[in-house]
Formats: C-alpha cells, structure tokens, sequence
C-alpha cells in the first residue's frame, strides 16, 4: 500500500480556490502495455486481410488495366488501394478497436460488420453520385470475403488475448467500491470471468466489514472515506462502485477521474436485466431507466421453436457416425443399455423423457436416495464429484459433454430447446420456490449459461442466478452465442464431473 507522502504528493490539494485539476497526460503503465499492443495487433491484421480480399477480387475478377466506367478516368490498380485504406480506417472511426471490446461479447463483431456495411455503403452512393460504375466484383466478392476474414482475424487475436488473460496477464487493475457483500460477490464473479478483462487489486469496503471474505484478503483495503484519493493514485486503471456511495460521493469520484485514463464503471442494481431491455430517458429534467418487463410471446416462442428444429436436424444427421462410435464403446464397457431415459420436468411443468448416452451403472437410480442423504440431502441441482456410479467410458463422456448428444432428439420431439435451463427431475422441482418457478417459462436446454460459466463448479446460487437471466433475456442471439462458447467449453473441459 502506498505511504501517506506518496499519496499526498499525488493529489493535488482541494481548497476555496483550488481546484484537483486532473493530469491529462498521464498515462497508466497498463494503457502504454497491453491495450497499445493489442491495437497494433488489430491494425497489422485487418489490413493484412482486406490487402487479401480486395488483391484477390482485382487479381481474379478484373482484367488487367481495366478503368472505371463513366466520367472518372481511373484505373481500378489505383482505386483498390484507396478503398483497402478507406476500408481500414473505417474500422477506426466506428471505434471496432476499442481494447474494452476485447476478450468477450459480440459488440466488437457488430462493430467490424458496421463499419464494413457503412464503407460499402458509401462506395455505392459516390458510385451513383459520380456517375462511376465500380465492378459489382466488389461488392460481390470482396465484401463477404472481406468480413468474413476480418471476423476470422478478430476471433484469433481474441483466443490470443484471453489465453494472456488466463496466465494474469492483458488485465486492467481495478478498484472495487462498495458494500462488503457485494463486493466480495463481484471479486468472485471477475476471478471466474478473465476473458472479461479485468483483475480486482484493491476494495474499498463502505459498511462495517463481519469477516473479510477469502476473495478479499489478499487484495489492498483502503479507507471508505478516500475513494478519490486511492482511485486516482496512479495503482488502478479502472473503478467499478458495486454499491453504497451516494450522488454527490459519485459525482466527486468522477470529477477527480475526469481526463485521467481511468474506467469508471457501475454495478446496477438489475444486474440479472440485459442491455436490450433498458433504457434511459429524461423526464423534466429527471434521469430515468426503464426496464421492459419479459414478455413470452408466441412469436418469440415459434422463432426460438423454429431455430430448434433446424439445428437439431443438422446436428442429428451430422453427428450420426459419432453416435456409431459411442453406443459400440458403452456396449462393449458392460454389456449394458446404450441410452439412458429418464423423466424430467419441462415447460410449465410438463412432464418429458430426456435421452442420453448411459454414462452410470445399470443400478445408478437405485443408489441416488443414498448419495443425497449422505451429501447433505438437497436434492435440487445434486452433483458429486467422483460419484461412484460412474462407468469407465462414462467418465470420459462427460468430460467432453458427448453423453448429452442424443438430446436432439428430445429437442427434436419437443420436449427441449437447444439452449435453456438445465433439465431436472421431480425430486428437485420439489424444492422449488416461487422463484424458482420461472425457470420452467420456457423449455430447458442442451446447453445453457450454466454450462459455458463453470457448469458442476457453480454453486446452486450462481446456477439458478444464471438460468432465471436467461429466461428473462431471451434472445436468439444469445442462443447462438451461447452454442458458440459451448463448443468452446467442450474442446476445453471445466467444472464437468
């Protein structure tokens, strides 16, 4: 922890005719390292790819010499260099390179394909003003090929960062500010989410602390009533205030933070709401956030249905030689059942039958009472690890998710989704409460949040957290995204026993 000299000689002094002007040219070690690197990385390899989709289209598509049709007399081996530039620096403007784009979410995808929808855009309408008939070549061509390697591109530098993040490096120092309740949750949430960025290295804790957390024992504590004064020593480069500090504290906090290279950053209170459903609007001169309530509505009902059967016929015919495979080794291991039937609670409460690979002893069900009781006896979200029921060949399925694949044809005959709450039996909606309930407004999941966030290392908080922000922000994209990561976790097993 830095001494009180240190600290003074950091902040300017704040009296009748003072005033703590921020240093606006100082720079965060952090901000010169990683994120300079980072940008270096994106710019190197969006113009390497667009060189390719545009040399590619000029080089195959348009014949040597050829000139612009119309009034403006000028050889494509001129222009296709001016749109590449052009291309490249569009992806600067709509800020695609921002380094706290990197390492998780879509926004920097959306960004590279808006810039890239934008520039052509433009192309087209200086084609049409200009009387210059530009070869549909490009637009044909170079556009998809363009996107999709800038896409490619982005998606490798962000395994490369995150495998960074994963070792301590690549992360922004952060200063937590709250409740000690809420920001040992937090901690925890960014210990477990490297790939979002950010490494919790000091707390500012702003109630009376009951007993340090383990997560907050070895990071630096600073007085509740020196927020500024630590924000600003030059340690952090970012802020995030979980909860407890008032207006007028918030206020102070952002304008000792203004023109430094400093994060600052709120928890909110709805933070199992998502993005789409809020909004912020002034009322007479009063700030306001409104939330859409969850709407299950049949069309969002008939879309998500819709997506579920074409995925799961491709996924059934696709992955027919794996299941091959898999039901000649399970057969071979004991001589038992190949698949694996079991009742579950679905939608509203309607009663399905799951399949699955058998993973278990033939006997497995008839030991599970047993096992609850002598793990506490909570049967909802019941997991053991080196559970003895476990097969040989099963071990080995569960690791890599394969024992879940003939749930297609669950999703298939309607009684699951895709991408959902997880599946659970009677025993366990027996210990539902009213909240819990909600997870059965929509049909479980192959996959869902709990699996590509920890999976059996959450903890029954966390995954029924998990499930009931799914169910209320419901999206198709985030369906999508949600499989993408799930590949991920299956190349990569964690939490699965």
């Amino acid at each position: 922890m830095l001494g009180e000299e240190e600290m003074s000689a950091s902040v300017s002094s704040i009296g009748v005719f003072s005033f703590p002007w921020p240093e606006a040219t100082r720079t965060s070690p952090s901000r010169r390292g990683w994120p300079l690197r980072l940008r270096l990385v994106q710019v190197a390899v969006d113009t390497l790819v667009i060189s390719i989709a545009v040399g590619v289209t000029y080089a195959w598509l348009i014949p040597p010499g050829q000139r612009l049709e119309g009034p403006l007399d000028i050889s494509y081996a001129a222009v296709t260099p001016l749109i590449a530039f052009a291309w490249v620096w569009s992806l600067e403007l709509t800020g695609s390179r921002d380094y706290r784009l990197a390492g998780a979410g879509l926004v920097e995808y959306n960004r590279v394909i808006y810039a890239s929808l934008t520039m052509f855009g433009v192309l087209a309408i200086v084609s049409y003003t200009l009387q210059a008939s530009f070869s549909r070549s490009l637009f044909v061509t170079t556009f998809p090929i363009g996107v999709a390697l800038l896409l490619l591109g982005r998606w490798a530098a962000r395994q490369r960062l995150n495998s960074l993040r994963l070792r301590g490096r690549a992360l922004s120092s952060t200063l937590v500010v709250g409740t000690h309740a809420q920001v040992a949750e937090l901690v925890g949430d960014m210990g477990r989410r490297a790939d979002v960025g950010y490494r919790a290295a000091g707390v500012c804790l702003l109630d009376e602390d009951p007993g340090t957390s383990s997560e907050l024992l070895s990071l630096a504590h600073h007085p509740a009533d020196q927020v500024s004064r630590f924000a600003t020593s030059g340690r952090y480069d970012a802020v995030i205030v979980a909860d407890g500090l008032g207006r007028e504290q918030i206020r102070d906090l952002a304008w000792h933070l203004e023109a430094r290279p400093i994060e600052l950053m709120f928890l909110p209170s709805l933070i199992d709401v998502a993005g789409p459903r809020i909004h912020i609007g002034e009322v007479e001169g009063l700030p306001l956030v409104h939330v859409e309530l969850p709407r299950f509505t049949r069309g969002k009902l008939t879309l998500k249905r819709g997506f579920d059967l074409a995925f799961a016929v491709a996924a059934l015919l696709l992955l027919s030689p794996v299941f091959f495979v898999i039901a000649v080794l399970i057969k071979f291991d004991d001589d038992g059942p190949v698949f694996f039937r079991q009742e579950r609670i679905g939608l509203r409460g309607a009663v399905f039958t799951i399949h699955k690979f058998r993973t278990m002893g033939v006997d497995a069900e008839s030991k599970i009472e047993a096992l609850i009781k002598a793990n506490g006896g909570r049967a909802l979200l019941f997991k053991m690890e080196h559970d003895p029921r476990i097969t040989r060949i099963g071990q080995f399925l569960r690791k890599y998710s394969l024992d879940e694949l003939p749930q297609f044809w669950s999703v298939l005959r309607g009684g699951m989704s895709v991408v959902g709450p997880r599946p659970q039996v009677a025993r366990e909606v027996a210990e539902y409460t009213q909240k819990h309930h909600r997870r059965l407004l929509i049909k479980p999941g192959i996959t869902g949040l709990w699996q590509v966030n920890g999976r059996s290392e959450l903890s029954l908080e966390e995954s029924i957290r998990l499930d009931l922000r799914y169910v209320e922000n419901w999206s198709l994209v985030n369906d999508v995204v949600i499989i993408l990561k799930t590949i991920g976790v299956v190349v990569r097993p964690r939490g699965a026993f």
